[in-house]
């Protein structure tokens, strides 16, 4: 996952949420605080609008436990808004993986939870007191002298191959903000290395 780690820095993108409109950018860099790792959740109602948000802190930061799911506390796991592994096993020769799609898709999530100073999720106020939320998430990495970024976890993860975009139960897309993403990781990044993945 070392070229995955690489791939985060070089692509960037600002797609929209599907709770609400653009990020402040600002404001997620303000949240950043010495020796720990900040996640804040956001809830939105249907005209946009912030109707709650719940903060937290951790300095061991968090761990992902699915190929979509990060734990924040004993009460809230976070479950990443459409998107979704490819099914049964692939194989990616130049990241020297062999393995299941869920356990490839695992470790891109782990390497996206590694290092962000805040982790900033938006949710549908209707996901509020749920244990397991759907949310769309950024993370804020900063490295001085060489990155200073806010990525949208979703588009980086199918950016990169280890995710795809997860269909509705009526075989639509659940998120078409994610197609160019899905455009570039179907170039042969990730599990799009395996054309039997093309194929399901």
């Amino acid at each position: 996952m070392r070229r995955a780690a690489v791939c985060l820095v070089a692509i960037t993108a600002s797609l929209p949420a599907h709770a609400a409109g653009p990020i402040d950018e600002a404001y997620i860099r303000s949240l950043a605080a010495p020796g720990k790792t900040v996640l804040v959740m956001e809830y939105y109602d249907g005209q946009q609008k912030v109707t709650g948000q719940k903060g937290f802190a951790s300095a061991s930061g968090f761990r992902a436990i699915s190929a979509t799911d990060f734990r924040v506390d004993a009460n809230l796991t976070v479950h990443l808004y459409g998107i979704e592994p490819c099914k049964g096993d692939m194989v990616n020769l130049k990241e020297d993986f062999t393995g299941s799609c869920e356990d490839y898709a695992r470790q891109g999530l782990a390497t996206l939870l590694q290092s962000p100073r805040v982790i900033y999720c938006r949710a549908f106020v209707s996901e509020t007191g749920a244990q397991a939320q759907d949310a769309t998430c950024y993370g804020y990495y900063n490295y001085p002298g060489s990155l200073d970024s806010i990525d949208m976890f979703e588009e980086q993860l199918v950016s990169l191959g280890t995710h795809r975009i997860a269909k509705k139960p009526d075989g639509t897309l659940a998120r078409t903000d994610l197609n160019e993403a899905e455009a570039i990781g179907r170039k042969g990044y990730g599990m799009w290395a395996d054309p039997r993945i093309a194929a399901q």
